[in-house]
């Protein structure tokens, strides 16, 4: 948790975006798992624990965007709730670690919230990814559950990504603490990457280290020999000699900001002449970009576009694409190898905002489409800035059930050779990623210095050693 002069300015330069109304920010309730008192580990909302800081379930915090002021609705823990829970801070307590001097019980919200829609003014929300917060939603506001899509605040949605967007110097050093815990991750992957080894062993040792130096996985592991499908949530192969094992993992820190970084090595600690060829094509766009990025460079055309073209040179050296690598991008071919995005948000997620907003150079030019959109993850308007963090992760795939539909389809005539091609079917997938805060004038790795083995020489004097 930061100071609570952060959260209360936070709360205010939200209020001054939005101007009118209300703002209704619902934290998490506990999800049971199998039955009502057996929970999920909790996992707070990443925007309301970025405007209030706490990290309990069952709290909505409340702004009034005219008049600045801020409350919390939740109910204090009873005598019942502590035999099992041991002894709680109350709302009030907690209210005043973050600056929010005005608590009330969770049953004074509905009323509240009806009270401002009947004298005509707009509660603004997000559009909700849970069914518990859909439920609660459409309980205060009195509408449909279906319903909600067509009355989120568009408004909101882009005020919250703006902000979210640039990440502060104490938020910066928050994601600098959730990167030991993904070297952590990573380094033990790789020490275990024996031929013999389940996947599953390699992705539970790892989620464990990354609760116990922190507060979990930012998201579930993937480690899979089939790189090929890109989130492979699937551990139940295993290991063989000579193989590659894709291992995209990452950590939280206590505050809850995110690592997220994948590696690729052989089965066994050697590459082939074939994979480190493909891999030496995947890490030079990945050093190109990290080199490349500097504020004021937009996503799509200047950074996922170079990805694109590097690794097409690099195809092209092996006979798998034909002509130029402009000529391969334009015509879309690019997404036949790496059907994804070079890079996404980091922060309080992974896949910062993406649960409702957009980035962009000027957030009126997708307003239109955010309206329409139930989650928006639309890149092309996004100009990084100092202070944007992002992932940079090129890839290289052969998925045969893509290659077999682009050449049913006749897609790229010319340019691919699906001939060639055939002999890569059983080749799997390469991914390198980490991750870059842009800077003033370029941008930096996460890390401090520090990198997680990535070049062909680091990563076989670590795997499976």
């Amino acid at each position: 948790m930061f100071s609570a002069n952060t959260y209360e300015q936070r709360r205010n330069e939200l209020c001054r975006k939005i101007g009118k109304g209300l703002i209704l920010l619902p934290g998490n309730q506990n999800a049971p798992n199998n039955y009502p008192n057996n929970a999920y580990y909790f996992r707070q909302d990443s925007t309301f624990r970025y405007y209030f800081g706490l990290n309990v379930p069952g709290i909505t915090g409340l702004l009034d965007a005219e008049t600045g002021e801020a409350a919390l609705y939740g109910d204090d823990f009873t005598v019942e709730d502590i035999i099992w829970t041991g002894p709680q801070p109350t709302l009030r307590e907690m209210g005043a670690e973050v600056g929010v001097a005005r608590t009330f019980p969770v049953g004074a919200l509905r009323e509240r919230i009806r009270k401002a829609i009947a004298l005509g003014r707009r509660v603004h929300y997000l559009p909700p990814y849970r069914g518990e917060t859909k439920l609660q939603l459409a309980d205060l506001l009195g509408i449909r559950t279906g319903a909600l899509h067509d009355h989120k605040s568009v408004d909101l949605m882009l005020a919250v990504a703006e902000m979210r967007e640039i990440k502060s110097a104490e938020e910066i050093e928050a994601l600098e603490r959730a990167f030991p815990i993904g070297y952590a991750m990573h380094t033990t992957a790789m020490r275990m990457c024996r031929p013999g080894v389940v996947e599953r062993e390699i992705a539970g040792a790892i989620e464990g280290i990354s609760k116990s130096m922190g507060a979990g996985v930012s998201f579930p592991s993937i480690v899979s020999q089939h790189g090929e499908t890109l989130h492979n949530l699937r551990s139940d192969g295993v290991l063989e000699q000579g193989r590659l094992l894709l291992c995209d993992a990452g950590g939280e820190s206590l505050e809850g900001y995110c690592s997220d970084h994948t590696r690729t090595y052989p089965v066994g600690g050697r590459f082939s002449e074939r994979q480190r060829a493909v891999y030496e094509i995947v890490l030079k766009a990945h050093d190109d970009v990290a080199e490349a990025v500097k504020p004021g460079m937009m996503y799509q055309r200047d950074i996922h576009l170079l990805s694109y073209r590097i690794l097409a040179e690099g195809l092209i050296g092996l006979g798998l694409l034909r002509g130029t690598a402009e000529a391969a991008v334009e015509a879309g071919a690019m997404t036949l190898f790496m059907p994804h995005g070079l890079g996404h948000g980091l922060g309080m997620d992974v896949h910062d905002c993406e649960a409702f907003g957009e980035r962009s150079f000027d957030f009126s030019y997708i307003a239109e489409r955010a309206a329409a959109s139930g989650t928006c993850i639309y890149r092309s308007a996004w100009k990084v800035r100092p202070g944007t963090v992002l992932s940079d992760e090129p890839g290289i795939y052969f998925i045969p059930a893509l290659i077999d539909k682009c050449r049913a389809e006749g897609l790229y005539k010319g340019i691919v050779n699906y001939d060639a091609l055939d002999a890569w079917r059983d080749f799997g997938g390469i991914r390198i990623e980490d991750d870059l805060i842009v800077t003033d004038t370029g941008c930096r790795m996460i890390g401090g210095g520090k990198h997680i083995p990535i070049t062909v020489d680091e990563l076989e004097a670590v795997v499976g050693k």
